[in-house]
């Protein structure tokens, strides 16, 4: 028997309500969460079309075969640092007029090969045997509207489709489950001499990926308490006049406790490396992560919160340093200074629902850009007021210098001395001119410091 996938009704009328305007299709994704047995969805997004595309449609009819798949992944990229801990790219939708044919099978089965594909490269967690490793493609006739639903698994790319039931259920995540952390970090990234040719992306997630076995070996405290990963999330909470727990408005407060000693079985040894600088990122993050309430584990629940940790930082890296390729900073000469803002994280919710979920803001960014955003993504509405700003925006300075003695020592390089709330970058290098970018945003801030030695 096929997978059972539970789907928000609004999510059937989007569907319906998409136009294919003389195109011959619409692609786009499917949100939600998995669970062992049921998947749920929760929200659906067209991929918004290029502007060539949409000019060229208007003339002739574009085949399935001209689809996009570069374009696809990168909105399902784009949209997956959108989704909070618990959330997922599902799968895939297609809209044609026709009904379902082979044709429509085959470039479905490419499309959600290529989007699992393209977001895991990005992740700093892998998935567990446990998981559920189906991922649903969904063609919709928008002349007959009949649904037609698919499953692949994803670790076997040779897999053939299996057929999954489709339903609807009003109000799906209206009383799904929230839990809040603020993680503090400390990541230090020695670049060694034999890493010096890669880029500072490359060299930050490889130091990230350290990091990352840290979060997942944390201890995690749900409301202080420390629960056994088999138990039910729920368990304890009061009961309705039903018999059923009321999981309305539930939101838990979840602490990290980072492992700092070994157990007597372990061995720690010291390694030596000739580095030519390093990388530190220090400060303070807000995370949140939704489970569903339909009897939730505990595991589930510091799973979801593990990876959305995971995601928020390595996002702001990545879109950091997206930001400096793509306004290449001019050289500036000794002791100037030059300040930027990376994005710090805005919350949205869905209408209906207790699940919100985010994008990341620029301090100079309007929030009427924001939302602009918001609606170029996600292909729905949303209103200026709903927009909750997680974290506040601060400065910090950080100069550029030629003295190839700066240090963490120096005083020039510390910050100031009430709470901060900053994201830096400081580049020096020992040849040429160097270039320090002071970029701003977290709740207490993320320090990047890329030194000289």
């Amino acid at each position: 028997m096929g997978r059972t996938y539970i789907v928000e009704e609004t999510v059937g009328q989007y569907l319906s309500n998409i136009s294919l305007q003389g195109k011959a299709f619409v692609s786009g994704l499917l949100i939600g969460q998995c669970s062992s047995q049921k998947d749920y969805v929760i929200l659906a997004t067209r991929t918004p079309p290029k502007e060539e595309q949409d000019e060229s449609s208007k003339h002739s009819k574009a085949k399935l075969d001209n689809l996009d798949e570069e374009w696809a992944t990168e909105h399902a990229n784009q949209v997956s640092r959108m989704l909070p801990g618990g959330l997922l790219v599902l799968g895939v939708f297609i809209i044609t007029t026709l009904e379902m044919g082979n044709e429509f099978q085959n470039i479905l089965h490419r499309l959600v090969f290529a989007v699992e594909k393209s977001m895991n490269k990005k992740r700093l967690w892998n998935f567990t045997d446990e998981e559920v490793s189906e991922r649903v493609t969904l063609h919709f006739c928008s002349s007959t509207k009949k649904i037609f639903c698919r499953t692949y698994d994803i670790h076997n790319p040779k897999s053939s489709a299996k057929p999954a039931d489709w339903k609807y259920q009003n109000g799906l995540s209206a009383s799904w489950l929230s839990l809040e952390c603020t993680v503090y970090i400390n990541i230090h990234v020695p670049l060694s001499t034999t890493s010096v040719s890669y880029t500072l992306e490359k060299n930050t997630k490889n130091g990230l990926i350290h990091w990352a076995k840290q979060i997942e070996n944390s201890i995690y405290l749900i409301n202080g308490q420390v629960k056994d990963e088999d138990c039910d999330l729920l368990e304890g909470q009061k009961k309705s006049s039903r018999g059923n727990t009321q999981a309305a408005n539930h939101s838990f407060d979840v602490r990290v406790l980072t492992q700092l000693l070994l157990n007597s079985d372990h061995r720690s040894t010291a390694t030596v490396q000739i580095c030519s600088g390093s990388v530190n990122l220090k400060g303070a993050v807000k995370c949140r992560a939704y489970v569903h309430s339909n009897k939730p584990k505990v595991k589930d629940a510091v799973q979801a919160m593990k990876r959305d940790i995971l995601n928020t930082v390595a996002d702001r890296c990545e879109i950091l340093f997206e930001d400096l390729l793509l306004n290449e900073i001019p050289e500036k000469k000794d002791s100037e200074k030059e300040f930027h803002i990376l994005p710090h994280r805005v919350f949205v919710p869905i209408p209906g629902s207790t699940v919100m979920l985010c994008d990341y803001k620029f301090g100079d960014e309007s929030a009427e850009e924001i939302r602009d955003h918001f609606i170029e993504m996600l292909d729905h509405m949303i209103q200026i007021e709903d927009l909750e700003i997680a974290e506040e925006i601060n400065t910090a300075c950080v100069s550029s210098s030629m003295n190839t003695e700066a240090s963490l020592d120096n005083t020039d390089d510390e910050p100031p001395k009430q709470p901060i709330k900053t994201i830096v970058l400081k580049i020096q290098q020992n040849i040429g001119v160097i270039a320090a970018f002071a970029v701003a945003a977290l709740a207490a801030g993320i320090s990047f410091h890329y030194f000289s030695d």
